[in-house]
This record gives structure tokens, C-alpha cells and sequence, in this order.
């Protein structure tokens, strides 16, 4: 099944990268580490310190549930900013949106990392807590689309997957230094110390990356993709994608639920369960800090691969990997051991990495360039609605009902399905509209 048989008048865009290509490469990679560091800071605080600092009057159980409910929330409010940030963009242009929801997400983030806790502020603490995460969920929904849309419409035609890819490193990477710096902060402070002042200082410091995007996105022309359309397609109504290609939209939301499930269950989930086991805070967030170094990797390898077998085959290996990795994290964790810890969280990322690496091509090349940020944005942010932002209090509450077992039961019964559904759906074509061919050379 062809995810779309769109074709778009095709302008020249270069087999080799420009300037314009190395600035939208660049601004986007600032514009993923700051949303990825800015989740995995938060849902790190979710499940260990939010419950005691905004939800303090409840028993630790449902103060426990009620922070997840707040990391959800960032991730409900996606698909809104999806679609209004996405229509905007198939209109006003990639560049000029992408501005707005770099700002708004980055002093949302800051602004988070200053509101009092409950003791000072009463109900009023979760109150500003759950609007700011709302405001950087909204922003996240036009912002994660868009970076890969002008990295990879501004990108050389057979290096799209890898430079979608090189987005998608940011995730591990911002792991990577959000874990050191919450090593480091639980290692050296006091435990009362980090919950009143230590904890907020990752999210006010992440407006050094703010300031450094907006300078970089500057320089960023618009992609001559959305320009040619400009000039030469009429502009579509806000519904037009759904009615259209609701379908592969729905398609595409499954197929990268493996990845989307594993990272969200083994980095927000995954902190909680493995500090109520035996784990101290410092080696959770020093595991998961070497797991996403391999991950790292396991992006950039993947990212080439896409762009010389396919999409859908990289996704399918990493979904694979994913799938091993859901029957066999619990088991470990009941080990106490962090050594085999330490070799299931690595396998976990760097195969939900590897699959990762393939998600901004396969997404964007679905559909055509006037209804691309809007079709891609949907898919995305759906994906993280569904599969994203119920699944640490989805596993917490199936904890209580049945246990671990009931949680790998559902985390590998959802791969299953979604890998089914990989196999049967056919590749897309390249952003121009052309049928895409893999070979040595990388896609055409």
C-alpha cells in the first residue's frame, strides 16, 4: 500500500549540501535538543520530585499519578499546536512559525523551572504548573514538525533520512545531558536541597538554548519546496489532510508507536520503577545517561541505512529490537543488578533510536508539500497522544491491577500490532512526488 501518490512540481534542489542546508541542519539540531532535553528533564521531575513538590497534601501513590497526569498534559496539548502551528506553516511558511514556537516553548520551559511549589503557593503551584506544561506541549506540536520539514526540505535529495536522523539524535543526546546534570545534582546535593532549588535549575539554564536558537534560526531561508508552492498550488482548507490522508495518517501514527512507547515507558516510567527497586536516583539517571551515549549512535547508523535500504526496514529492525527489549526489562530490573540494568536500557534506546532515525522521511514524504507540515504534524503528535502521554500513569495504574506482567503484556502486544502494520504499508514517495528507489548510493 503507497502511503500517498502526491507529485509535486518539482524545483531543483541540490545533491550536495549548501549553506542553506548546513544552517537549517544546524538551527534544527538546536531546535531538538531543546525540546528533547526539555521532556526528558521533565519527565524525570515527574516521577521523582513534582509528586512531593506540588502534590505534597496527597499519599505518595496518587501524588505519584498525579504528576504523570501533568507530564501528559505537555503531550495532549500536541496535537492542537499540530494543527494550528501546521497550518500555518503549509501558509505562512516553515520559517516564520518555527520562530514563534522555538520562543514559546523555550521560556515556558524557563518559566516552569521558577513557579513556587505547593507549600508557598497552595493549589495555585500544580495550577501554573499544568499551564506552562500546556504551553510547551501546544508549542512542541508546530516546533517537532517543522525543524525536520525545513531541515529536509532544505537537505541534498538522497541524504533526507540522515539529516531527519541527525534531528533525531538530539533525543538521546539531550538524555544524555540531562541525566549527567541530574547525576550530578542528586550526587552532590542534599536531598532537601534538590527539591526545593536544585531541580529547577536544568529548565531556567535552557534559556541559554533559546537564545542561541533564535540567532541560528535567523539565518534560515524559507525551503524552496514551500516556495515553489507558493507560487504554483492553491492553499487548502484546515481539513483537507484529514479527509485526504486520514488514513495514512493513522497508519503512520501506529507504526512508530514502538519507539515512541519504549522511549516514554524506559525514561519516565523506567526512573520511577527502578528507584522504588533498588536503585538509587544517581545510577537510574547514570544507567539511562550510558544508555543514550550507545543510542546516540545507533541514530547516526540508522540514519544512513534509511537512506540506502528504506524506511520502513531501519524502523522495522529498531521496532524489533524494542520488542526483545519489552520482555526483558522487568526481569531485570527484579535482578537488582546494573549491570544487566544497564545492557537492557542500552539495547531498549538504541533500538527505539535506530527505528527513530527513519520517522522524520517516512512521516514527511506521506504527503505533499501543501498539506506536508499539517499531515506530518498530525502524525506526530498523535503518535505521542496515544502512545506517549498516557503511558507512565497507564503503567502505574496496570501495575496495580496486574502487576508487571500486565504492563509487558500491553508494551509488547502494542509492538506486535504496530510492526504487522509496518509491513504492510508501502513506502512513500520523495518530497518532489517521484517514486523512491534505495540502493548504495542512497535514496532517488
Amino acid at each position: 500500500m503507497q502511503l500517498d501518490l502526491h507529485q509535486d512540481s518539482a524545483p531543483t534542489i541540490p545533491r550536495r549540501p549548501t549553506r542553506q542546508s548546513r544552517r537549517a541542519l544546524t538551527s534544527g539540531a538546536f531546535g531538538a535538543t531543546l525540546e528533547y532535553f526539555d521532556f526528558a528533564i521533565y519527565g524525570a521531575m515527574s516521577a521523582t520530585v513534582f509528586p512531593a513538590v506540588f502534590f505534597e497534601r496527597s499519599d505518595p501513590s496518587t501524588a505519584l499519578l498525579a504528576s504523570f497526569a501533568t507530564f501528559g498534559v505537555g503531550v495532549l496539548a500536541r496535537p492542537l499546536g499540530g494543527m494550528v502551528f501546521g497550518y500555518l506553516g503549509d501558509r505562512l511558511g516553515r520559517r516564520n512559525v518555527l520562530l514563534t514556537t522555538f520562543m514559546l516553548m523555550g521560556l515556558s520551559t524557563t518559566a516552569i523551572g521558577l513557579i513556587p511549589g505547593y507549600a508557598a503557593a497552595g493549589f495555585a503551584a500544580p495550577a501554573l504548573l499544568v499551564a506552562l506544561r500546556f504551553l510547551q506541549g501546544f508549542a512542541l506540536g508546530g516546533e517537532a514538525t517543522g525543524v525536520q520539514l525545513v531541515t529536509m526540505e532544505h537537505a541534498p535529495t538522497d541524504r533526507r533520512a540522515f539529516y531527519g536522523a541527525v534531528l533525531g539524535m538530539g533525543s538521546p543526546i539531550s538524555q544524555v545531558v540531562a541525566n549527567l546534570i541530574l547525576a550530578i545534582l542528586a550526587g552532590t546535593l542534599t536531598e532537601v536541597a534538590f527539591q526545593t532549588w536544585g531541580w529547577r535549575i536544568p529548565f531556567v539554564a535552557s534559556i541559554v538554548l533559546v537564545g542561541v536558537g533564535i540567532y541560528v534560526r535567523l539565518k534560515v531561508e524559507e525551503t524552496p519546496l514551500f516556495r515553489r508552492q507558493v507560487e504554483d498550488e492553491a492553499l487548502p482548507g484546515p481539513l483537507s489532510v484529514v479527509r485526504s490522508h486520514g488514513v495514512a495518517i493513522l497508519r503512520l501514527i501506529l507504526a512508530f508507536a514502538p519507539i515512541t512507547l519504549t522511549f516514554y515507558l524506559v525514561t519516565v516510567y523506567g526512573i520511577s520503577y527502578m528507584t522504588s527497586h533498588g536503585f538509587t536516583s544517581s545510577t537510574t539517571f547514570t544507567i539511562l545517561m550510558v544508555a543514550n551515549v550507545v543510542a546516540t549512535g545507533a541514530a547516526f547508523v540508522g540514519g544512513k541505512l534509511a537512506d540506502r535500504i528504506g524506511r520502513r526496514q531501519v524502523l522495522l529492525l529498531g521496532s524489533g529490537v524494542t520488542l526483545a527489549s519489552a520482555v526483558v526489562f522487568f526481569p531485570a530490573v527484579a535482578t537488582t543488578s546494573v549491570a544487566v540494568v544497564l545492557l537492557v536500557v542500552v539495547a531498549a534506546s538504541a533500538g527505539a533510536q535506530f527505528g527513530n532515525a527513519a520517522q522524520a522521511a517516512l512521516f514527511a514524504e506521506a504527503f505533499p508539500t501543501h498539506l506536508r507540515y499539517t499531515g506530518s504534524a498530525l502524525g506526530l503528535t498523535g503518535v505521542n497522544v496515544v502512545f506517549a502521554a498516557p503511558t507512565p500513569f497507564l503503567c502505574a495504574w496496570l501495575v496495580g491491577l496486574g502487576g508487571v506482567t500486565a504492563v509487558t503484556v500491553y508494551w509488547a502486544g502494542v509492538i506486535v500490532l504496530a510492526m504487522i502494520n509496518l509491513a504492510l504499508l508501502g513506502d512513500g514517495r520523495s518530497l518532489e512526488g517521484l517514486p523512491l528507489t534505495f540502493g548504495r548510493r542512497g535514496a532517488r
